[in-house]
């Protein structure tokens, strides 16, 4: 299969003619249901199309992965390479489908579904996304995988992360925030005191976040 049908995904259409995309992509060992109902969160006016793609691989402890685990900060080669070929193949056929090219795309995800959107986002060659959604993350450093900060210098960016996550420690949201800031992107970083998860005091800011980077003034 290619396109769009190439990856288990779930749509869900915009209200009327659609002024973006927002693709979402879930974390380690779950699916598409997981991030599915975050579209009307982020999205509450379905202004864009919203759509969720599960991830190919299939290993313990079940769910779906995007990569095999090695340590925090560095993918297995190996399994991020593949992945990052499908899944880019993937969201570059949403321009081809959808009539929805990349500048009014934004990647974003949940753990390995945020490292996935900042490896599409930020590799070198790779077209330019509309902005990052970044929730409790890193930027990862794979062989194989280049990323080109320096051509990012305008893109929008939005990261959250808890300073008590035991997972992935807040130092790597930190660290990207940092990296990003001094390339000359336009950051939103937002803190709160938990775990490995999505504080809900902080989803109206990353609502409004979507909403501002998508508007015809934001890419005009």
């Amino acid at each position: 299969m290619t396109g769009l049908e190439a990856l288990d995904h779930r749509m869900r259409p915009a209200a009327g003619e659609p002024g973006g995309a927002l693709v979402l992509m879930h974390g380690r060992g779950t699916g598409e249901e997981d991030m599915f109902p975050l579209l009307d969160v982020f999205d509450p006016q379905r202004r864009l199309v919203g759509l969720v793609p599960g991830g190919p691989l299939v290993q313990p402890p079940g769910g779906k992965h995007w990569y095999a685990v090695r340590r925090v900060g560095h993918p297995d080669p190996r399994t991020f390479a593949s992945t990052f070929a499908a899944l880019g193949a993937w969201i570059d056929s949403i321009a081809e489908e959808l009539g929805v090219p990349p500048g009014r795309t934004i990647l974003g995800g949940f753990s390995q579904g945020a490292v996935m959107s900042y490896a599409l986002a930020l590799a070198a060659g790779r077209p330019v996304p509309a902005g990052i959604l970044a929730l409790s993350g890193f930027l990862p450093t794979v062989e194989g995988l280049e990323l080109d900060l320096e051509r990012r210098e305008a893109l929008r960016v939005a990261i959250a992360h808890g300073t008590n996550d035991p997972i992935i420690g807040v130092e790597w949201g930190r660290a990207a925030r940092d990296a990003l800031q001094s390339a000359g992107a336009e950051v939103t970083y937002l803190e709160s005191p938990i775990g490995h998860t999505l504080d809900p005091r902080q989803l109206p800011a990353l609502a409004e976040w979507v909403r501002r980077t998508l508007t015809p003034a934001a890419t005009a």
